[in-house]
C-alpha cells in the first residue's frame, strides 16, 4: 500500500511528481508557495511508482526502512544499534569469540567490527583478552554490564520481532527467511 509523503510549501518535485488530480501531463502545476501542501500529497499519491513496483530491490529497501525505523525505535532507550546487538548476542553465545571470526559471522569488515567493538568496550558492555597462543588474535568475552544490556536487548528483540510476525503466518516467516538467505548467503 503506498503512503503518500507529506510536501511541505516550498519543496520542489520534478514534474513527473506533480501531475494534477486528472493524471494529464499536460496540466502538471508548479509545486510552490502558491500550490497546497496537501494539494501536492495527492498529487504524490496519485502518480505512484509506476514502473518502479515492480523493482524488487525497491520493495527490498522499502522493507529494510521501515524495518530499521521500527527497530530503531524499540531500542532507542537502550542507546545500541542493530550490529551492536547482534555483537553482544554472539559474544554471549560464544565467549571467546575472535574479532575475525565475529565480523566473519556478521559479514562485517574489519574496521567496522573493530569500531563497534571500541564502542562497547567503551561502556564496559564487553572486553578483550589475549587468545593464548595466538596473540595477533584477541578474544571477546561480555562484561556483566553487557549481560544486563543483552538481556534488555533480548526483550526489545523479542517485541521488535512480534511486530514484524503479525504479518506474517508460520509458514510464510520460515519462507522469507529461506529467500532472504539466498540473497546473503
Amino acid at each position: 500500500m503506498f503512503v503518500p509523503r507529506t510536501i511541505s510549501r516550498g519543496d520542489r518535485l520534478p514534474p513527473a511528481i506533480r501531475l494534477a488530480r486528472t493524471g494529464n501531463a499536460a496540466s502538471i502545476a508548479p509545486v510552490g508557495k502558491n500550490r497546497d501542501s496537501a494539494d501536492a500529497a495527492i498529487a504524490v499519491a496519485e502518480v505512484g511508482r509506476g514502473d518502479l513496483d515492480s523493482v524488487l530491490g525497491f520493495h527490498i529497501r522499502l522493507a529494510h526502512g521501515a524495518v530499521y525505523r521500527h527497530f530503531t525505535e524499540t531500542f532507542s532507550e537502550l542507546g545500541l544499534t542493530q550490529k551492536q546487538v547482534s555483537v553482544l548476542w554472539l559474544v554471549a553465545d560464544w565467549p571467546g569469540l575472535s574479532q575475525t571470526d565475529l565480523s566473519q559471522h556478521l559479514q562485517m569488515d574489519r574496521a567496522t567490527t573493530t569500531e563497534i567493538i571500541n564502542r562497547l568496550a567503551a561502556r564496559d558492555l564487553l572486553r578483550r583478552e589475549p587468545i593464548p597462543g595466538d596473540r595477533r588474535k584477541l578474544a571477546l568475552h561480555l562484561q556483566p554490564a553487557g549481560a544486563e544490556m543483552l538481556e534488555q536487548a533480548r526483550q526489545a528483540v523479542r517485541a521488535h520481532e512480534a511486530w514484524l510476525k503479525r504479518r506474517f503466518s508460520e509458514a510464510e516467516v520460515e519462507t522469507l527467511i529461506s529467500l532472504l538467505e539466498r540473497i546473503h548467503g
